[in-house]
């Protein structure tokens, strides 16, 4: 109950509340009454006797009830978020499950096909950004400082670009040509050839001046051929340093070891091809040639440069192709991860600690959804502690704390106590009967043999004052005004019973039955108890000899709670 005064509501009081609020009710009426009778009610002769406390030391301790039913600290439904058969269910009622223990295994087969698939998905995506990412850095290298370089090495005999042209992939840039390394294809006879092994050095024999050059066997055709008189053949394939006048015009004969060709080949420049952009992915624009021709190049050799803007269009190019490659790597990433997590939802374990108290599904049994709701496979309760929650209202709210240590009693254990403490108040209240009124957890220290749905009430201790002067709470009258005993008092003050005298007090706590008295009174006064008190501080009051008769103009009632 509060310390603070508050309106009675009948409607949320017990059938024994009722009736004691009605006498007390009647009680302070009978007050007033006498009050307003003045010195006339007070002479009365056959009056009744005052009732007096003495002013001693005790505990008080105010406090806070409200009844609620025991719930286990935390409890857990067992759902599935997919469909399948149930495979194993190696629990039962009662059982006793760890965090993280398997309940359920549903048969996940139709999964592994899924996994294996975003799995290969992934694969491919992270080849293709490699492949992106290479491409970028070969990128960067090729274009640096905004030129474009050679892609074969030899002498340009035509240029096909100027400044000012736009050129791309497929545009020809130059015919080159290299004759420093010639090269010539002679035929040998098919036994001969297969005995010739690439790498192999040879003598190289001009036909018209008999002069004779090393050279080296390049490789050797693997394909028969029939030549002039019914020879079969194989091609073998040469090349030799162009000592300065070797052209196309000249022929010449093979030895390799004791075994020389059948016929004579022809010499022609080891490189004699058109070079195109290849290396561009969109059209640049150029800005200056940097070669003639005639001019020898290697590979490397810068060709041109192109204009800024056009650069930076096409690095964008490579940079877009490098972006879209991350976000499907990441989008493979999220979907096998999703995929992965779905597949985990068909192994359903133990969220929490505790006892099995239902099982509702067993192996063997296809677990099906409705999209409107979810069937509960199983409860678990945690039973390591008991909980139950107290209704209070909004005048007492303020009032309580948590940590607060609670007194339960238990209707289906009386005579006993058990202690527990208030673990969470909520803010969250509920409004009825034009009263708000807030949720207070309060969970058990012992439970004992308490168990889950019992009804309980709890008593919040709210503060409490040890071995202090107190006097019942209906000694205290409006205005913090005592009246204590004074058989010396020369007349009655207006107000007061005859035989006492009106003292101002300072209290401390005050409870239903007790007012802590800081100062004002002694250990041992003797004070007026409003006859309206039936049964508070009954253990410490003692009735007083008769005053002269009910007092004249007596007080109306109780002091003020708080």
């Amino acid at each position: 109950m509060s310390r603070e005064r508050k309106k009675i509501n009948l409607k949320k009081m017990t059938r024994k509340q009722k009736i004691l609020a009605v006498v007390v009710l009647a009680v302070a009426v009978f007050g007033i009454t006498r009050a307003c009778g003045g010195k006339k009610e007070a002479a009365a002769p056959g009056a009744q006797a005052q009732k007096t406390a003495v002013v001693q030391r005790q505990d008080i301790t105010s406090t806070l009830s409200a009844s609620g039913s025991l719930a286990a600290k935390d409890s857990y439904n067992i759902t599935s978020l997919v469909e399948g058969e149930v495979l194993t269910a190696d629990f039962e009622e009662g059982d006793q499950v760890t965090e993280g223990q398997v309940l359920y295994q549903i048969d996940a087969s139709s999964m592994e096909s899924q996994i294996n698939s975003a799995r290969n998905n992934l694969e491919r995506a992270q080849g293709n950004l490699s492949d992106a990412q290479l491409d970028y850095n070969e990128a960067q290298a090729k274009f640096s400082g905004n030129t474009y370089k050679s892609t074969r090495s030899g002498y340009i005999r035509t240029l096909y670009i100027h400044a000012g042209d736009r050129v791309g992939g497929q545009t020809t840039v130059a015919d080159v040509y290299n004759d420093k390394t010639m090269k010539l294809k002679v035929p040998f006879l098919s036994g001969d050839a297969a005995a010739i092994a690439p790498g192999t050095a040879c003598s190289v024999t001009l036909t018209d001046t008999g002069e004779m050059i090393t050279g080296t066997v390049t490789s050797v055709s693997n394909m028969d051929e029939t030549i002039s008189g019914g020879r079969i053949v194989r091609y073998v394939h040469v090349e030799v340093a162009n000592p300065g006048g070797l052209t196309t015009a000249h022929m010449a004969v093979v030895t390799v070891g004791d075994l020389t060709c059948v016929e004579e080949g022809t010499f022609e420049p080891a490189v004699e091809t058109t070079m195109t952009a290849e290396d561009l992915e969109s059209n640049v624009e150029i800005e200056t040639v940097l070669v003639a021709e005639g001019d020898y190049v290697t590979e490397g050799t810068p060709l041109f440069t192109m204009t800024a803007s056009s650069v930076d269009r096409m690095m964008r190019s490579y940079e877009n192709n490098l972006n879209s490659a991350e976000q499907q790597v990441e989008s493979a990433q999220n979907n096998i991860d999703s995929t992965q997590d779905n597949y985990e939802n068909y192994t359903i374990t133990a969220p929490i600690s505790g006892q099995v108290i239902t099982k509702n599904v067993n192996a063997g049994e296809t677990i099906t959804r409705d999209s409107n709701s979810e069937a509960t496979l199983a409860v678990i309760y945690d039973l390591s502690a008991l909980t139950f929650e107290m209704s209070i209202d909004e005048m007492d709210i303020k009032s309580v704390k948590a940590g607060q240590k609670v007194e339960v009693e238990a209707d289906a254990f009386e005579g006993q106590t058990f202690t527990g403490t208030v673990t969470n108040v909520s803010i969250n209240g509920s409004y009825s009967n034009g009263v708000t009124n807030y949720p207070v957890t309060v969970t058990l220290d012992d439970a004992g043999e308490l168990i889950p749905g019992m009804n309980v009430t709890g008593t919040i201790l709210l503060d409490e004052a040890k071995d202090v002067l107190a006097i019942p709470a209906d000694s205290l009258m409006r205005g913090n005004r005592v009246y204590v005993k004074d058989a010396s008092a020369a007349e009655a003050e207006p107000g007061v019973p005859a035989g006492f005298r009106a003292v101002e007090v300072k209290t401390g706590l005050i409870s239903d039955e007790f007012v802590e008295i800081t100062e004002g009174l002694s250990e041992g006064d003797e004070v007026y108890v409003n006859e309206s008190s039936k049964d508070a501080g009954a253990a410490m009051m003692r009735m007083g000899p008769p005053a002269g008769g009910p007092p004249a103009g007596g007080p109306g009632g109780g002091g003020p709670r708080r």
